[in-house]
């Protein structure tokens, strides 16, 4: 989808500054600097809508980008590693944890993993945690430009043994550098976009 209108809706710690529409919406989770802000501004063909940051843990809040006035793209704050108090980085993981677990409008979590590396222990417990619950995942495996194409193979390969991913998981490499996976993640988003309108006009009927 060619993006022509985005912008930031709301920021939010809590649930009552969420967007108190119906529209889908498709989260952004990962580890702090793993590149989310590049993905989102990649995806809305935007240079810096989403605030980029070589220090780990920049977002603190809920970010809710309008794209098209048909969903928001949700880009949560990183996992892992951040400069910031112990006590603070315990409120963050409660923010996103209420977010996940209550919000309806919740399609799919898009969760970024470099693709050059195994991923962390945080990476594996957040799969494992997403998937306890039943969301729909979409794995995309970022930086994928640092690669060489003969090295892509092996390392897809080994995040899916790494996620224990069966045939029908998804996982999209990905370059915000020269847009490799963006026409590919847009068609997913999309299926899930469409099966979610279709569903709440079955149940408006």
């Amino acid at each position: 989808m060619r993006v022509n209108n985005v912008e930031l809706a709301a920021v939010a710690v809590k649930r009552e500054q969420y967007p108190s529409d119906v529209k889908p919406e498709i989260a952004f989770a990962g580890k702090s600097n793993v590149g989310k802000s590049s993905l989102i501004n990649t995806m809305v063909y935007r240079k810096a809508i989403a605030r980029t940051s070589q220090n780990p843990g920049k977002t603190r809040t809920i970010n809710f980008y309008n794209v098209e006035n048909m969903l928001y793209f949700v880009d949560l704050p990183g996992y892992g590693y951040a400069k910031a108090p112990k006590a603070e980085i315990a409120k963050w993981g409660k923010m996103i944890e209420n977010y996940l677990l209550k919000r309806e409008q919740l399609k799919a979590i898009i969760m970024l993993v470099d693709i050059r590396h195994e991923p962390g222990e945080n990476d594996l417990m957040m799969y494992d945690w997403l998937r306890h619950y039943g969301h729909n995942i979409i794995i995309v495996a970022t930086k994928s430009d640092k690669l060489k194409r003969s090295q892509l193979p092996k390392h897809i390969a080994m995040l899916k043994r790494a996620f224990k991913l069966h045939e029908n998981d998804i996982l999209i490499p990905f370059s915000s550098e020269n847009k490799d996976g963006r026409d590919e993640l847009w068609n997913v988003i999309e299926d899930f976009v469409l099966l979610s309108i279709t569903a709440r006009e079955t149940t408006d009927k």
